[in-house]
């Protein structure tokens, strides 16, 4: 083949959202799975970057180059997949003898506390060998008064001064081992050391039987992690391809929690390995060749390849969109609260950015915890291809899904009707305008007959059933409108139920749907403003071209928050900021680019929940107590204990993106949209909520690209591009900014 020396090398930069691909200056959007023309969608889409941007052809199968790439930024949803179906890695765990079942018992939570017929999630591991080993901890208390008894060391780790306090005779003698300094500071008593030649022994039968991957969690690892290494150090040297240590994934307190998540990480991270040797396979040199890829973590930050593992990949799919949204609709002097809405294909995702980024510590997916710092996402199983089924006298719009392959009945693959074919009978989408990429050989247009003909019986058996006379159409909307309530539901959740005014906020409606169903959204929620940016359709692509990356270090400390202390836990946090910085200045981030959060967790004294909080003067007590005022509503009168010192690195990719949509609104000339930017009028059908009726009506098609800014587009109307359909609702206006639609209600 012939390439175009006229692109520099290492030039092109590509973001990749599962199905969306790269944007450099153009955006290329293609099935998520279409196994009869190719075998992976981001390949795919690369392949057709780099024809286009080098000039040339580049047959399915032949190995792409990468000496033109700069970097690839991938976000998704493998491991969470492979989480929710249970189709990860078979693996060992290796736990402190005594603790086999730890895990499996978990914390007793019932998430449905009436339910008689308890049903819990198996555990993700398939065998267990317990280690004889045992470290305590000593010199820690509550009490302030036993302070004095504790052991101190010097810097070395050197005991300056024995445990003193009430029974020291007697610990000496029950306890004669070893006593050292653990990372926390605390006193670690070594009980048992573990016989390594016969752990050996037991991970060789391990390897012998065909297992591959293992989790190791130990207690009290998190402060002394010394056995786990030892451990992970043999299971190396014997063969294992994936070791998962909880005291270098998760050191924290909370031995269960711990656990659980490392297990998932030894449960998913070789299935993303996989997927990655799949991936390299398709470009020059695999893995070997050169290509630089950055991941998408579950807490909206960039990770480079080899800091990036399946435990920090359970929301990496959908990060990507909040960080578009959150990047392109947040307005800095007005501050209104932002709704993020992700209408892709299989489910729709909700999140909630008042100028940072809301997340969770713990949370749990398919029945394990998970404790990574998550967006807030929640997440509804209603989506483009959600399928439409009449069940018991009931309409319903998912869970079911049809899927990428074989999609919705118009996609010509013979699959069930779902809410785009809804949407196509409707009229809110425009079929000339979709890319024929359709049928057994993708290249055939969407087929409105075929959505007509099955919502046709549909119809028919819904009449026999009720002997309703409402027609077709009204019919059909039934089934959209229950899929309006469903994607309305966890907005609710992160509003209303948190105590704040949904109609306070900005719904800023983005993925392959989000732009047919956001006015009506807006309306059930009593939200006057809409934002849609020009590239909403693959915003979770190209928020990962605008995210930062993201390095953070993490120790426990186990100490009092009061003077006495105060310097030392800075004088840590100085010491992980040094040594983040150091990691994001080898990734090549200049000083200027690179930003640090410094962070304590802290609970009150008896207390088992605590709060990861963040200080930008070091005011940590009162950042906490704000932070727990707000959380519960009230404050203990105790002592502040700090369980974990965090830094957290970003280096930024870019510097600005210009000023706002809503301060770009201010300074238009609105005008109406010229007449030759009507493309032509198509029937839509429009609901009308004030007057409780709906009707067809001929709306105007508009083409995005030939709208000027600062047009205004009165409802009802349909405005497009290559990649989405937007239909502005009646009583709603669409103003054309530089770079999105702000769609108001009258």
């Amino acid at each position: 083949m012939t390439i175009d020396t006229q692109v520099p090398p290492h030039s092109i930069r590509i973001s990749i959202d599962r199905s969306p691909t790269g944007r450099s200056d153009f955006v290329i959007k293609l099935l998520s799975q279409d196994p009869s023309n190719y075998r992976d969608a981001p390949t795919e889409g690369i392949r057709r970057i780099l024809e286009r941007v080098l000039g040339t052809s580049i047959p399915r199968g032949v190995p792409l180059p990468t000496e033109h790439i700069d970097y690839v930024r991938l976000s998704t949803t493998v491991a969470t997949n492979a989480l929710l179906e249970r189709k990860g890695q078979d693996h060992a765990l290796i736990i402190t003898k005594g603790f086999r079942d730890l895990l499996e018992i978990g914390n007793q939570t019932r998430p449905r506390i009436f339910e008689l017929d308890i049903k819990r999630a198996l555990p993700l591991y398939s065998q267990v060998v317990e280690v004889d080993e045992r470290v305590t901890l000593m010199g820690y208390t509550s009490d302030p008064q036993a302070q004095e008894h504790a052991i101190q060391f010097d810097e070395a780790g050197r005991i300056t001064k024995p445990y003193n306090g009430p029974g020291a005779e007697e610990q000496q003698a029950l306890y004669p081992q070893d006593v050292v300094r653990g990372l926390s500071g605390e006193a670690v008593k070594i009980i048992k050391k573990p016989d390594l030649e016969q752990v050996r022994a037991e991970l060789q039968k391990l390897y012998d039987s065909g297992c591959r991957a293992m989790a190791v969690c130990f207690a009290h690892s998190y402060t002394y992690p010394e056995h786990e290494l030892a451990i992970g150090k043999i299971a190396k040297d014997i063969g294992f391809e994936n070791i998962s240590l909880s005291s270098q994934l998760l050191p924290v307190i909370k031995m269960t929690v711990r656990g659980q998540s490392t297990t998932a990480d030894a449960y998913l991270t070789p299935i993303l390995k996989n997927y990655l040797s799949g991936f390299y396979a398709g470009f020059e040199g695999g893995e070997n060749g050169g290509l630089r890829v950055e991941f998408m973590g579950s807490d909206g930050g960039l990770v480079e390849l080899k800091h990036f593992s399946g435990l920090k990949s359970i929301l990496s799919g959908p990060a990507g969109g909040v960080v578009g949204y959150a990047l392109t609709s947040w307005d800095e002097e007005e501050k209104a609260p932002v709704i993020g809405f992700d209408v892709g294909g299989t489910s729709t995702d909700v999140s909630r950015f008042a100028g940072r980024y809301e997340s969770v510590a713990e949370t749990f997916t398919a029945g394990v915890a998970i404790n990574v710092p998550q967006l807030d996402i929640n997440t509804v199983a209603a989506g483009g291809g959600s399928c439409l089924t009449y069940k018991n006298g009931l309409f319903r719009a998912g869970p079911e899904s049809a899927g990428a392959h074989p999609g919705p009945a118009c996609y010509r693959k013979g699959g069930p009707l779902a809410l785009t074919d809804g949407n196509l009978f409707l009229g809110r989408l425009v079929p000339q305008y979709f890319p024929k990429c359709f049928g057994p050989n993708e290249n055939e247009p969407l087929d409105p007959e075929a959505s007509r003909r099955q919502f046709e019986q549909l119809a028919a058996e819904i009449r026999a059933d009720t002997g309703t006379t409402k027609d077709m159409d009204e019919l059909v909307y039934g089934f959209v409108k229950i899929a309006n309530e469903t994607m309305a539901r966890p907005i609710r959740t992160l509003t209303e139920a948190r105590g704040f005014n949904t109609a306070d906020h900005v719904l800023a409606s983005f993925g392959g749907a989000g732009g047919q169903h956001a006015c009506e959204i807006a309306e059930l929620l009593n939200i006057r403003r809409v934002l849609i940016h020009k590239y909403s359709s693959v915003l979770s692509a190209f928020g990962l071209s605008l995210a930062d990356r993201v390095y953070e270090l993490q120790e426990p400390a186990a100490a009092f928050y009061d003077a006495s202390t105060v310097p030392e836990l800075k004088k840590r946090l100085d010491g992980l900021g040094e040594r983040v910085h150091e990691v994001l200045l080898e990734a090549g981030f200049t000083p200027k680019q690179i930003r640090l959060e410094r962070m304590l967790n802290m609970r009150f004294d008896g207390s088992d929940t605590s709060l990861m909080v963040l200080s930008d003067n070091d005011d940590f007590e009162k950042a906490f107590k704000d932070a727990y005022k707000a959380e519960f509503g009230f404050l203990l009168e105790k002592r502040i204990i700090v369980d974990d010192v965090k830094v957290r690195g970003i280096g930024a990719t870019h510097e600005s993106l210009g000023e706002s949509a809503f301060k770009d609104a201010k300074s238009i000339a609105r005008s109406a949209p010229a007449q030759s930017a009507e493309a032509f009028r198509q029937g839509v059908f429009v609901w009308d909520e004030a007057k409780g009726q709906g009707a067809r009506v001929e709306a105007p098609v508009y083409e995005l690209g030939n709208l000027k800014r600062g047009t205004a587009v009165p409802g009802p109307a349909l405005i497009i591009d290559a990649t989405q359909t937007i239909f502005v609702n009646i009583h709603w206006t669409a103003l054309v900014t530089t770079n999105h639609l702000l769609i108001e209600r009258e």
